[in-house]
């Protein structure tokens, strides 16, 4: 959802910046509006792009010889 939202904010900025003909509304000015959320959208979609790369790289592979039994000291120990 949070991507969908950077992208529902772009939509509706390019929206609102290219497709509405009507220039003011009520001391409002639509294209500025526009831009503004065109702006917001990009750099929350890039926020959450760079959010999601650095989670993946937090990934910890460990490779393990074949046979080997590696104990854990936070495992319960089955004494029965």
């Amino acid at each position: 959802m949070r991507i969908g939202g950077a992208l529902f904010l772009i939509a509706v900025g390019a929206i609102l910046k290219w497709a509405v003909t009507r220039d003011h509304l009520s001391g409002i000015d639509m294209h500025v509006v526009g831009v503004i959320l065109l702006v917001i959208g990009i750099v929350w979609l890039l926020f959450e792009v760079f959010y999601w790369l650095s989670r993946r790289n937090r990934t910890t592979v460990v490779a393990r010889a074949p046979g080997t039994v590696y104990l854990d000291p936070a495992d319960p120990v089955d004494r029965y």
